[in-house]
């Protein structure tokens, strides 16, 4: 049974990440006494509490006695924090505690934690001079959600891919006969018998890939597909994934593995492609703006100012932001755009329609009614 999938993460919980980990940026231990922990989602909270016990422990063996009390304080504030946490919550925990006090020899011991937006999938216990936050990190950079399919006639491999993380969903393999038939058997016969168990596998991939995809087919900005020989476009062709998910396949690649390496492999042979579906998106989404600006200007808006009041009116659809601006302008914009359910949606400065947004101000929005009149 393929896992459930979580949709991907939204500009405004980007932005929250963002402020969380802008604030654990700025403190430095003195020396290593800083404490990172990571509880992968599904994990059992209670040996993380045994093993932050354990290293307590260890800590009484660190030579510096200042050192030595940051530590074993740090781990206390931090064991003490995830017993009140209790269960662990349904993408996981990154809990960060230590003494942050600017004079040495003074007692700070803060802790902070929060379950992020996707599934943590890593178990991490460290100390060190600063927090370790590159996972969630990369959970910012995190836009879109892609399918990866990785086949040929004797396994499967389906996973989702969230910005640089792959996380794996199904693993399959096939009851498709060798080439060398059975004693006795013709060849014709054989190779029909082969013929339909690789039918029933392929059919048996397309129900993985429904399962996997379909709830998260809206955040599903493309699917690629890739294996080892002629398989993977005998199944591309076939009559075996539903339309509206075959429609999304962007790219089949040639690869040499069918497993978690293959998927890997596909990935990073599909990087110009993705970059590409990046900005296309993009793309798209000022063209519709700057069509409407020439051909019906009272559904939309530019600059902070008129942007803002359409906002406060609720005539603010799609609200668009360009990645230049502030983050804290930006938190503040999200704030006011999901008191009116508009969808937001960031867009860089890579592409010459990026770079006239910022020209425009920074902030543009595509409205729900024409407002000429007010």
């Amino acid at each position: 049974m393929v896992k459930e999938v979580q949709k991907g993460v939204s500009s405004h919980q980007r932005h929250t990440l963002k402020k969380f980990i802008r604030e654990l940026e700025g403190y430095r231990g003195r020396h290593t006494e800083l404490v990172t922990v990571y509880v992968p989602a599904g994990y059992d909270m209670n040996a993380i509490i045994n093993h932050l016990s354990q290293e307590q422990g260890t800590a009484t063996n660190i030579k510096s006695s200042s050192t030595r009390k940051n530590v074993i304080d740090a781990l206390e504030r931090m064991i003490q924090h995830l017993r009140v946490v209790g269960r662990n919550p349904p993408n996981g925990l990154a809990a960060f505690s230590g003494n942050v006090s600017e004079r040495e020899g003074q007692s700070d011991v803060k802790v902070w934690s929060m379950e992020p937006p996707v599934p943590v999938n890593l178990r991490l216990y460290r100390c060190d001079k600063e927090f370790v936050l590159d996972p969630l990190r990369e959970m910012c950079e995190t836009r879109e959600v892609y399918g990866l399919v990785v086949m040929d006639r004797r396994e499967a491999t389906i996973a989702i891919l969230r910005g640089k993380s792959i996380q794996f969903l199904a693993k399959m393999g096939s009851s498709v006969p060798g080439k060398t038939r059975a004693g006795g058997q013709s060849a014709h016969r054989f190779e029909q018998l082969r013929e339909i168990a690789a039918h029933d596998f392929y059919k048996r991939i397309s129900n993985a890939i429904y399962d996997a995809f379909f709830d998260i087919r809206d955040d599903l900005k493309g699917i690629l597909l890739g294996g080892p020989g002629p398989t993977k476009y005998t199944f591309q062709d076939g009559d075996y994934i539903k339309t509206d998910l075959k429609n999304k396949i962007i790219a089949v690649k040639d690869l040499s593995y069918t497993d978690e390496f293959g998927c890997q492999e596909l990935v990073d042979k599909c990087q110009d492609v993705l970059a590409n579906e990046e900005i296309a998106d993009e793309k798209k989404t000022m063209a519709d703006f700057f069509k409407l600006l020439s051909t019906n200007s009272g559904k939309v808006a530019y600059g902070m100012e008129d942007v803002k009041q359409k906002l406060l009116m609720g005539a603010v659809d799609l609200l668009l932001l360009s990645e230049s601006l502030d983050d804290n302008v930006i938190d503040s914009l999200e704030e006011e755009a999901a008191k009116v359910n508009s969808t937001v949606k960031l867009i860089s400065t890579e592409t010459r329609e990026g770079e006239q947004l910022r020209e425009m101000g920074k902030i543009a929005a595509i409205l729900r009614y024409n407002v000429d009149g007010y």
